[in-house]
C-alpha cells in the first residue's frame, strides 16, 4: 500500500501576523446588537455599568434622549438602584422593585411607569396592564421638566418586579 500523503495545513481563522486587538492594544469589544426597533442587546447586570451599555449602544438621537433620561433620574432620585434584565434599563427606589425603565423602538424611546396610573397628570400613553402608563419620546420632543415630575412621584411609590 502507498504511504499515505502528508496533510495539508491547516487553515486557521486570522492570517499570521495579525492580532485580535485593536491597534495592538486590548481585545476589540463587540458591538451590540440592535434588536427591533434599535433596541440595543445588552448582557442583564446590576448597577450603573451595563446601564451606560446599554446607552452608549442606542442609535443615533435615541443616544442622547438614553443620556438626558439617565441624567434627570439620577438627580431626582439620590441612591437610584439601576439594572438591565430583558434589554431594558430598569430604575428603582428603595430595597425592592423598580419605578421606570425606557426601551428603543423605530421613531421614540417609550418609558414605562410601572405604576403611571398613579402619577399626575396622567402619563399619555396607556397601556393593557393594571397601573402601567407610557410616555414616548419622540426626536425634539422630551418635555423634561414634566419628566422629572414624574420621576419623582413615582419614585415615592412601592416598587414594582417586573
Amino acid at each position: 500500500m502507498p504511504a499515505k500523503p502528508p496533510s495539508k495545513p491547516r487553515k486557521t481563522a486570522m492570517k499570521p501576523g495579525r492580532s485580535q486587538t485593536a491597534r495592538g492594544g486590548a481585545p476589540r469589544a463587540a458591538k451590540p446588537k440592535l434588536l427591533s426597533g434599535g433596541n440595543p442587546q445588552i448582557p442583564k447586570g446590576e448597577g450603573d455599568a451595563p446601564v451606560q451599555a446599554f446607552i452608549e449602544a442606542m442609535p443615533g438621537w435615541k443616544r442622547d434622549i438614553g443620556r438626558r433620561i439617565d441624567e434627570i433620574i439620577v438627580r431626582t432620585v439620590p441612591g437610584v438602584r439601576k439594572a438591565v434584565k430583558w434589554n431594558t434599563p430598569l430604575f428603582g427606589a428603595g430595597e425592592v422593585g423598580y419605578f421606570t425603565s425606557f426601551h428603543c423602538f423605530d421613531k421614540y424611546v417609550k418609558v414605562t411607569f410601572f405604576r403611571g396610573t398613579s402619577l399626575k397628570p396622567l402619563p399619555p400613553g396607556a397601556s393593557k396592564v393594571k397601573d402601567v402608563r407610557y410616555y414616548d419620546i419622540y426626536e425634539g420632543k422630551f418635555d423634561e421638566v414634566q419628566f422629572a415630575l414624574w420621576i419623582r412621584q413615582a419614585a415615592a411609590l412601592p416598587g414594582v418586579v417586573p
